[in-house]
């Protein structure tokens, strides 16, 4: 009966119009064209009853753009704009301008639309006028009709009366003061199933920690209605209420806003908030949660890690052999890693007494085992031991997988039989078994200590002249350096290779002339063509506009370990700016153009010794990144269009926005999924450590690129599907049709093969099969023999659960 009252509830309410109709059923406040906010004089446009605001809040030192419950003393964010732009600086303005555009300008002039997802080059959809409704929507009007409303694109909240579509989804905030986009999704799916994912993993069922259980139709939205329902919709039909009716009753004098948000840990909480004339909640009565454990939102504690509920708060704690991954700029909690690497040779893994192994019982842990068997406890482990590959073995109910690191989605739950067993040291000299009795050993130990110790006293004169002589010649060779570098200072660079100069915001906008001359655009910032010492030399300025790096600290510490890398196949970074919100990284400029712009451009496709040239220019380029910088980087996007020609046409790689450093005890890092769609290798989607490998399968898929572009297949698919090109090419080498790949051209047919075969080599789709990028170039220059590569069509991926 309860089910019922709720769907006749839902069904009266939607039929009243929820979003279309805000005007019949709120007050609102009319914006005319020309209005304007700023941060300082006028920072917001609050609705009739002053219960919501639009415009500037504060943000990390800077301000966002959002919308938010005004309540008293703290607001309350519902949705954000751009709000994974970084916060802006003081004396920025928002426009409602003359011609029917809304737009943020910055105190430096850049200006941003604050409804991107309108195409406002069209004159159809400029506005009128704009509407702040006590519902919390902001709306857009072309004369009477809606052009766009906040309602819309919701970020990680829903109001009263707001949908939330099929085939659109909830993303959680990163934390309750910071509001860029989160850890966690929920998403209402085209099948009508609304599930809760973590927002770095493939999105498969497996990786899902809640749903609805509304599969099986086409449904079209969820809805939050204004009594506090929660219900999913097909058209004006209600399917299911997802809560029981709310606690919270409407007093005389007395309003309740409902809202309804993913939370930065996961949870789907509905939340009511109370205004008086005299008094309202700021936090606002939780009516209804989705999760009654928090660590049932899987990925919460990030890998390596089990999660405990404590006084339903969610506590993380490492598996025995890991430590505490902290990111050095906030303080947060990554996920864990191993403290010591697996350098030892493989032989020595034979015998229990050389290795620590720790058991975990009472799990529920989400792995990818590569090996399932029947065996008794004890074999479990013994049967891991023996194997290279194995570091963690998981045994229940006489099941035994075994699996590589990293661990996922763990819990400790004491209802759970599964005992996780981990390797947590690998086995030193003093620990394996003595060849000889006690007292031989301590005599021979005694002798051993006598020649160290004569042997030492030797050396020790003649190390410390060498030491004389050496700090001599280094002190007079760097005074020579830091002579030079004072005579040639001027308004440019300084010469010294490793100086990395810190620009002001002014210098680099005169360089460009205001930032006027665009000559490269992605996700992450503009590229501008500029010139500094006095005009004399050109260079290319990026300015960032996402959030890469978490605060200054961060970034400088990532560009200088970046700016130390010097090799002919590197664009080279030659310095930064950090001026409040804003960042920006200065580079050499490179005249040629990119390798996607020589791709595409059949006047200016490659000869056959141009494609082997380019090729071992990007390999060797890699090879120093991964092997013999001292940071070494993982590049995380390596694609055509950030290989770009000097005037001699070397290829070059850049773009390091989106690198990781490695530690050198270090052979994998934590970080979220960051790339270009195509180039990215599949761990990103698998909440693993992402490793150099990833570098190796982007460089695979350049490659089968670079040798393809002038055959039979289209264009087009080279540039929008991965996947065809690879079967196509794999075609073409099973069936020895080698020439299809290249056209007309005269090719060395033996190379051809050498490269298609690396190539197919570095996309596989696991990371340990992919050779190191020394291999590669072993391989290419056929030092090393190349083994028979396997078909790119992956397995179809299977997440098993204890």
């Amino acid at each position: 009966m309860l089910v019922i009252f709720l769907k006749l509830v839902c069904i009266l309410l939607v039929t009243e119009g929820s979003l279309i109709n805000d005007s019949v059923s709120y007050n609102y406040n009319n914006i005319s064209l020309g209005s304007s906010l700023n941060t300082d004089t006028n920072p917001s446009w609050v609705s009739p009853s002053g219960l919501f605001a639009f415009g500037f809040y504060p943000q990390d030192g800077g301000f966002a753009v959002g919308i938010w419950l005004t309540t008293n003393p703290e607001i309350t964010v519902v949705w954000t704009a751009n709000r994974d732009d970084p916060p802006v600086s003081s004396n920025s303005t928002i426009e409602l301008t003359r011609d029917g555009r809304l737009i943020l300008l910055t105190t430096y002039g850049e200006q941003k639309s604050l409804t991107y997802q309108l195409d406002l080059d069209t004159d159809s959809v400029l506005a009128t006028s704009a509407s702040m409704f006590d519902s919390g929507n902001f709306v857009l009007y072309r004369r009477s009709d809606v052009l766009w409303q906040s309602f819309g694109y919701p970020c990680d909240t829903i109001l009263g009366g707001q949908e939330v579509a099929a085939g659109n989804q909830l993303v959680s905030c990163v934390s309750t003061s910071q509001h860029s986009s989160g850890r966690f999704v929920l998403k209402m799916q085209d099948d009508g199933n609304l599930v809760a994912y973590p927002q770095n993993s493939a999105m498969w069922d497996s990786d899902a920690y809640w749903a609805s259980g509304t599969l099986g139709g086409f449904y079209e939205s969820l809805i939050l209605n204004r009594t506090g329902s929660l219900c999913i919709l097909e058209g004006d039909v209600v399917q299911k209420a997802l809560n029981p009716s709310t606690s919270s009753l409407s007093e005389k004098n007395e309003r309740i806003v409902f809202r309804a948000t993913l939370t930065p840990y996961g949870n789907f909480v509905l939340y009511s908030h109370k205004f008086t004339n005299s008094s309202s909640n700021s936090t606002g009565m939780i009516e209804w949660e989705m999760l009654q454990d928090p660590c049932k939102a899987k990925g919460i504690c990030g890998v390596n890690s089990y999660c405990l509920n404590t006084a339903r708060k969610a506590e993380c704690r490492c598996f025995p052999g890991f430590s505490f991954f902290i990111n050095s700029t906030d303080g947060k909690f990554l996920g864990c890693y191993r403290n010591f690497t697996d350098e030892e040779d493989c032989s020595q893994r034979g015998l229990q007494l050389y290795y620590n192994i720790t058991a975990v019982d009472n799990m529920d842990v989400g792995v990818y085992p590569y090996s399932v068997m029947n065996l008794s406890k004890e074999a479990c482990i013994n049967s891991c031991l023996s194997d290279c590959n194995c570091w963690v073995g998981l045994y229940a109910n006489g099941s035994c997988k075994m699996l590589k690191v990293p661990i996922i989605y763990a819990v400790l739950n004491k209802s759970k039989l599964a005992t996780v067993f981990i390797i947590t040291s690998f086995p030193k000299v003093k620990d394996r078994q003595p060849k000889y009795s006690p007292d031989q050993s301590r005599v021979a130990e005694r002798k051993k200590l006598v020649s160290i110790l004569a042997i030492t006293l030797g050396f020790f004169d003649l190390l410390c002249t060498l030491m004389a002589f050496s700090s001599f010649f280094y002190y007079r060779m760097h005074a020579r350096r830091y002579q030079r570098m004072s005579e040639n200072v001027d308004n440019g660079l300084i010469s010294d290779h490793f100086t990395l100069r810190s620009f002001s915001f002014e210098e680099l906008h005169k360089a460009t002339d205001g930032f006027k001359e665009v000559i490269g655009r992605n996700s992450i910032g503009e590229v501008y063509k500029g010139f500094i010492s006095e005009g004399q030399k050109a260079v290319a300025v990026k300015r960032l506009h996402t959030r890469m790096f978490d605060g200054d600290g961060g970034f400088r510490a990532e560009i200088t370990a970046i700016a130390q890398t010097h090799h002919r196949n590197l664009v080279r970074l030659l310095g930064f700016c950090i001026h409040g919100a804003a960042k920006l990284l200065v580079y050499e400029f490179m005249s040629n153009g990119s390798l996607a712009d020589v791709l595409l451009n059949p006047e200016t496709q490659p000869g056959w010794k141009e494609r082997v040239s380019l090729v071992l220019d990007v390999a060797r380029g890699i090879l120093y990144l991964h092997q013999e910088c001292e940071t070494r980087i993982i590049h995380c996007n390596i694609k055509p269009h950030n290989i770009l020609f000097d005037e001699s046409w070397t290829a070059k790689i850049s773009d390091f926005g989106l690198s990781k450093l490695l530690r050198p005890d270090q052979s994998g890092t934590l970080t979220g999924v960051r790339g270009t769609r195509g180039y990215l290798a599949p761990e990103w989607h698998k909440n693993t450590l992402i490793s150099t490998k990833v570098d190796i399968y982007s460089f695979g898929v350049v490659l089968l690129e670079i040798l393809s572009c002038t055959g039979d297949m289209e264009i087009d698919i080279l540039c929008d599907d991965k996947m065809s090109l690879f079967t196509w090419v794999y075609d073409c080498f099973v069936a020895n049709e080698l020439q299809r790949l290249i056209g007309d051209k005269e090719v060395d047919i033996c190379m051809l093969e050498k490269m298609l075969k690396v190539g197919l080599l570095c996309i596989h789709d696991d990371p340990e099969t992919r050779p190191s990028i020394k291999d590669v170039i072993l391989m290419l220059e056929g030092t090393i023999d190349i083994p028979i590569p396997p078909s790119p069509i992956p397995p179809s991926p299977v997440l098993s659960l204890i």
